[in-house]
């Protein structure tokens, strides 16, 4: 019988399904896969000495999964844009565009994580129901307020999910009960990092995260670039979500060419930036973000809930710029990346009808590179997770097509690529048997919190 404890060494044999750099889908049958403290030091199919060449990992008989067909194993999905404070109005309060969303639902919802208590009981909540969509890697926006963005960090970690968490930074066209001024919200910014070093999380990293530039001065954004730049820390922001938010921000800061142009001058591009959206850029503002090699969460159930526009990932990848996937609740409506990849798909297929026959529109393999690999290249963690290479951290989702009272079903006709297609089209949570992150089933570890 499988020990599924921390620190053993375990294999698994069945089909594993992922991502590389140079294919969108890889289906690997009769695969073997040899984990050891966390990592994957082995994977070969078909091969005749493999219980010795397990055994020179320490992997023992006993501790060998066999999964038999229809299961198969993917990379855990990455989220690369989630609003964790925002949770609580997910399936509610769409009714409004982006600024006056802001404004009359999401301000005051957020202002309540003031309440460490509060941000307690709802930051379990969100985090638990993304781990159990498949997130084992989430970049988390949480509040104005340090100590419960360090609670939120609390959680994660005692879950065991990997994560990307900032305090949110905001100086200026908020509400007065949900604001910071430039100097305090820069200390904070400070202290959080302190704290969060402190605590010595294992797979967490902290982030700076300027809301976006209407609520940020140039002041404080420069002093948040700094800051990212002392500590060598991720950035995350919103960028041309809206027109409106576009138009606004350039009357703000009229001085300058372009909306990612403002980022650029407060040193805010950088390898490490997720820029969230970007509907609305412009060619130079495209190439201005390849060149700084900042990356793009695309927030298609967003994008569409609340009416923002539709961004045209196959030019953005064409002129190779990362882009990853984000479900950017509760702009978004759900919390699960598999939604996010069908939404994908719907928003490029929409602008295919738009554009004509020869707009190549994204198809379910690339959508799912999205969602692992090309989610792992925007968060700079393409070299630890996002598929199955020697040497990455194993981070991976154990699916169960046919399970008992499932959302599909399988026929005997159906090949192993049509049973992984209906999973991205058809697939929710009841598939998703176990959640592995860096060797460990953190599925067991949502029922002790």
């Amino acid at each position: 019988m499988f020990k599924d404890a921390l620190h053993i060494p375990f294999a698994i044999k069945g089909t594993i399904i992922h991502s590389t750099q140079t294919s969108a889908l890889v289906i690997l049958r009769d695969c073997w896969i040899g984990v050891r403290s966390g990592k994957i030091v082995y994977l070969q199919q078909n091969d005749n000495r493999i219980i010795e060449e397990l055994k020179k990992h320490d992997i023992e008989e006993d501790n060998i999964i066999y999964l038999q067909e229809p299961k198969f194993v993917v990379p855990g999905f990455i989220d690369t844009h989630i609003h964790a404070s925002q949770y609580p109005n997910c399936g509610k309060c769409l009714d409004e565009g982006m600024l006056s969303w802001l404004q009359k639902y999401t301000i005051p919802t957020e202002a309540k994580f003031a309440d460490v208590d509060f941000a307690r009981t709802q930051y379990r909540k969100v985090v638990s129901r993304v781990v159990k969509n498949g997130t084992t890697t989430a970049c988390y926006l949480a509040t104005i307020f340090t100590d419960s963005t360090l609670e939120l960090c609390d959680i994660i970690q005692s879950v065991g999910q990997r994560a990307v968490v900032g305090k949110v930074n905001m100086d200026q066209n908020s509400a007065t009960y949900y604001i910071e001024d430039t100097v305090t919200s820069a200390q904070e910014t400070e202290r959080y990092i302190n704290e969060f070093t402190r605590k010595e999380y294992t797979h967490i990293k902290p982030c700076i995260t300027p809301r976006y530039a209407g609520n940020c001065s140039m002041e404080l954004m420069e002093q948040l670039g700094q800051i990212a730049r002392n500590h060598n820390l991720h950035i995350q922001t919103h960028l041309a979500e809206t027109t409106e938010e576009c138009d606004m921000v350039m009357n703000l800061f009229p001085g300058h060419n372009a909306y990612a142009d403002i980022y650029s001058k407060a040193g805010l591009l950088t390898r490490k930036t997720v820029l969230a959206h970007g509907i609305h850029l412009t060619a130079e503002e495209r190439r201005l973000i390849r060149l700084q090699q900042s990356g793009i969460s695309h927030c298609p159930n967003s994008n569409i809930a609340i009416r923002s526009g539709l961004l045209d990932v196959r030019t953005c990848l064409d002129e190779k710029i990362s882009v990853g996937l984000g479900t950017d609740i509760s702009g978004g409506y759900s919390s699960s990346i598999l939604n996010a990849m069908r939404a994908a798909i719907c928003t490029s297929n929409t602008i295919a009808i738009l554009k004509g026959p020869n707009y190549r529109q994204l198809d379910y393999r690339e959508v799912f590179k999205m969602a692992t690999i090309g989610g792992a290249e925007v968060l700079e963690m393409d070299d630890e997770i996002g598929n199955f290479e020697v040497g990455k951290e194993f981070d991976a989702l154990v699916i169960d097509p046919a399970v008992e009272g499932g959302p599909f079903d399988v026929f005997r006709d159906d090949t192993i690529e049509d049973v992984f297609q209906k999973f991205v089209f058809l697939g929710d949570d009841r598939n998703i048997s176990r959640v592995y992150v860096s060797g460990h089933n953190i599925l067991r570890n949502l029922r002790n919190n």
